[in-house]
């Protein structure tokens, strides 16, 4: 396994920068020596922007608020429960409704690491536009980042991405293994507008290779128990030795490898009144676990339930692939909007698993395909502070109760809106059926059906922001693995209560953000969705100009707080988290303090993460069994050229 890049070869592209932008800094002056180009200049457009006549699109973000926060490092910045380490599985930690219809693969735990074709930005730049990010977590996280954009003449602009990033091992670490994961992505993108502005394409294609070191949690040894009226018990708080610990599994590897192709275009036949558009998508995804050291002691099996196929390696494959063509029309102004579609997805599924002695020999032991047809649309209203809005999906099938749809209505009025939200989705296609060496099933579940009601304010009041958000929804005959991590269906229906507040307070130079969302029906249920109580971030700093305004600076304390609860745990060989009752997480806050700068296009950060570590105890855990990361000092540096 390749390492993550090493500080000496961090310095030698922070130097290579450093001398792009000298050269740059001489073209991007005119004989005036005024700035020509820059933020100003570089507006980014997504396929949403485009699909609602808008082609102007927004100005590239220059901020600091969110540079030094982990969270937005990944292309998913929603609050995950994760292995410990960055890179590793994960999953959304708040109640989130699914509005992907048909055949779905289901292994998704690695999807925050990989960017979404749909989202991925374009560029209307008037001057060559680079982008270039850095980030470490000493000695253990570590993004890189770069991207290049480029206008050639005013009809096409075409770029590229490409970024790594990846964590060294902070459990059980040795001197020939150190890298835990690691990943890569490529992506090329061009989009195009006709000179009279009637046709725009959008066009990208990537490819993505994330590695994960799948660890399996620490292993208690017999010093870590104590002894007291219910006999041998394990106390948490001395598994905390983080290098010294011992761990489950030492030879096992999960690898997700996805490739994408994605075209959405758009034709004018009557003005804005009047558009048709076609997107062509076409994904790839094969997932490979391998552990080529299966452990058994008095013939019982160490970590897994069972070996079904292989008593000395485990080498289980999922291949899936999907051709997607979306034909439709649409349409807008400044008071209504609408969209009408068709759709029609191709899928394929293959999964293999290694069996024999040794294991070498393989075979397809189940191989799924089909083609569905969706149907599709929205319509929006607006005038002054009214709007409403609607959309829908729907895939029409023989038996009517199998259908799958999802229709949302949404009403807003001044800072009040309202949205109703009902679906129902068929279970992905790992649910349904699995062959591995360490499980097998075969599943026929009904639909799971939602019923969401949510009601959200958000008004700003001179120097104060206020934002509040109560959610109640019904979830029927839902999907999920139980204790012994398989995919079950829960018989009585789940109600989940929820309220997100958030408040901003701005006083001269300092900034004051709070937010919290309180879910209740959720923490420690015994079927179903888990939620904690409550979970909330609250950041404070000072932020103004030195140096003759020459700097913009931050600096304050940032903490990420969630209740106690019995959190999920983690299947690697399934790629899935499931129910616990045997392991809770306590309520241990989060603190970091971090300095924050912006020079001209350059963004940089120090930040000592879980400066509260000893306070009240020397460690915590995101997942049972899986510590999070020690107290460690975080920098990074974000640069953008604009020439």
């Amino acid at each position: 396994m390749r390492r993550p890049l090493r500080p000496g070869r961090a310095a030698a592209l922070l130097l290579g920068a450093g001398l792009l932008t000298t050269a740059a800094h001489a073209q991007v002056i005119d004989d005036s020596t005024k700035v020509r180009y820059g933020a100003h200049t570089t507006f980014i457009l997504r396929e949403a922007d485009v699909f609602r006549g808008d082609t102007l699109g927004r100005m590239v973000d220059t901020t600091l608020t969110r540079l030094p926060q982990n969270r937005y490092w990944t292309h998913d910045s929603t609050y995950q429960q994760d292995l410990g380490n960055f890179g590793t599985a994960s999953r959304r930690l708040l109640w989130e409704p699914n509005l992907q219809l048909g055949a779905r693969l289901g292994r998704n735990v690695f999807d925050r690491y990989v960017r979404d074709a749909a989202t991925v930005p374009y560029y209307d730049t008037r001057s060559p536009y680079t982008f270039f990010r850095f980030f470490q977590g000493n000695p253990y996280e570590q993004v890189f980042e770069l991207s290049y954009a480029r206008s050639i003449k005013k009809a096409f602009n075409v770029g590229f991405a490409y970024e790594r990033f990846g964590s060294n091992k902070y459990l059980a670490v040795t001197n020939t293994q150190t890298g835990q994961t690691e990943h890569s992505n490529f992506l090329f993108f061009v989009r195009y507008q006709s000179p009279d502005n009637r046709y725009h394409a959008l066009a990208n294609f990537s490819t993505a290779r994330h590695r994960a070191v799948e660890q399996g949690g620490i292993q208690p040894l017999p010093t870590d128990t104590l002894r007291d009226t219910n006999g041998q018990q394990i106390d948490l708080s001395r598994l905390f030795d983080y290098q010294r610990e011992q761990v489950r599994l030492t030879n096992a590897v999960n690898r997700d490898s996805r490739d994408r192709v994605r075209l959405a275009h758009t034709y004018r036949l009557l003005g804005r009144g009047l558009t048709v558009f076609h997107i062509f998508d076409w994904n790839r995804q094969l997932n490979k676990y391998t552990d080529d050291r299966l452990v058994q002691q008095a013939g019982i099996v160490q970590f897994y339930p069972a070996l079904l196929l292989s008593t000395a390696a485990t080498d289980d494959r999922a291949e899936f692939r999907q051709l997607e063509n979306t034909v439709g029309v649409m349409g807008n102004s400044n008071t209504v909007e609408y969209r009408l579609y068709g759709r029609q997805r191709t899928y394929s599924l293959v999964t293999r698993a290694a069996f024999g002695e040794p294991a070498v020999v393989r075979q397809a032991l189940a191989e799924r395909n089909d083609t569905q047809v969706f149907l599709g649309g929205t319509a929006a209203f607006r005038y002054r502070q009214f709007a409403i809005e609607t959309a829908g999906e729907l895939r029409p099938v023989t038996n009517i109760k199998d259908s799958e749809y999802w229709a949302r209505g949404i009403a807003r009025l001044g800072p009040l809106s309202g949205e109703l939200l009902l679906t129902s989705y068929a279970p992905t296609l790992t649910e349904q059926q699995f062959y591995g060496n360490h499980y097998r099933w075969t599943n026929e579940f009904s639909n799971t059906q939602v019923q969401q009601l949510k009601v959200r304010v958000a008004q700003p009041l001179g120097r104060h922001y206020l934002e509040a958000a109560g959610m109640l929804a019904n979830i029927s005959n839902l999907v999920y693995y139980n204790q012994q991590a398989l995919p079950t269906q829960r018989s009585q229906a789940q109600q989940l209560t929820s309220l997100m507040a958030r408040y901003r307070l701005n006083v001269g130079h300092v900034f004051f953000d709070n937010q919290a969302t309180y879910t209740l029906g959720a923490e420690d249920d015994k079927q179903g969705i888990r939620v904690p109580k409550l979970v909330g971030t609250s950041r404070l700093y000072y932020q103004g100009y030195v140096f003759k305004k020459a700097l913009l600076g931050q600096i304050g304390a940032q903490a990420y707080f969630q209740s106690r609860w019995k959190a999920y745990d983690y299947s690697p060989s399934t790629q899935q988290f499931y129910l616990q009752d045997h392991f809770t997480i306590r309520n241990t806050p989060l603190v970091d303090v971090f300095l924050s700068g912006d020079i001209k296009t350059v963004g940089v950060f120090l930040k000592m993460a879980y400066v509260n570590q000893f306070l009240p105890q020397s460690g915590y855990y995101t997942t049972p069994y899986y510590a999070g990361l020690p107290r460690r000092f975080e920098f990074g540096i974000r640069w953008q050229f604009f020439n």
